[in-house]
């Protein structure tokens, strides 16, 4: 089977405020920060170029940061979500297609897929910054559903946005919403697809 999944707060948890607030200069107002990640989605979608970001994240942090700073600290805000990565491993070691489908950006995607080892077991991804679109708009989901040759049915979609998760299920995916505090629920939902596929022929499980 073939399986799409959003990487943040599902395969990494993450905390943006956190770590960028370390890097504010004396005196700079905290809104400095708000505004900043309140531009973070023209970010991801592409609208705003790397460069123009980082300029513009040096000048809302204050004159005491560096680029090389920034990008530390915006990298800097994850956590691996370990439970969610033996079941990933599980999946791969039983030959199911394993994709990644994100709202993320140029900073973020070329060094997570370097730095975390989960991301090997992953054949490829639709990235929001490269499509020019961001779930839950429904571009990006036809982008997706294009570069990988998906069939929406026989696709299982894990994500943790409701909003997402509806628009998935609008284009016919078989989505599941994730909860970090609630992992268990995605162990039964899984049980339950790979069980009805094997029984459908749809996937033979080993």
């Amino acid at each position: 089977m073939t399986f799409l999944f959003d990487i943040g707060k599902v395969i990494l948890d993450f905390d943006f405020e956190t770590s960028l607030a370390r890097l504010l200069s004396p005196g700079v107002p905290a809104e400095n920060l708000h505004e900043l990640l309140g531009d973070k989605d023209a970010f991801e979608r592409g609208d705003i170029p790397l460069d123009d970001y980082i300029d513009q994240a040096l000048a809302a942090l204050g004159p005491d940061v560096t680029r090389e700073a920034f990008e530390h600290a915006w990298r800097d805000i994850f956590t691996p979500n370990r439970p969610m990565w033996a079941e990933i491993e599980r999946l791969s070691e039983a030959g199911h297609r394993l994709l990644l489908f994100s709202n993320t950006n140029a900073i973020h995607t070329p060094w997570m897929l370097e730095n975390y080892e989960i991301f090997a077991r992953f054949e490829a991804g639709t990235y929001s910054f490269e499509a020019n679109s961001m779930k839950p708009e429904e571009s990006i989901y036809r982008q997706a559903i294009a570069n990988h040759d998906l069939e929406p049915a026989e696709t299982l979609y894990i994500d943790d946005l409701p909003a997402n998760i509806e628009t998935g299920r609008r284009l016919g995916f078989r989505a599941h919403q994730y909860r970090l505090d609630d992992h268990p629920a995605f162990e039964s939902w899984l049980a339950s697809e790979l069980e009805s596929a094997a029984r459908s022929g749809t996937f033979q499980v080993p």
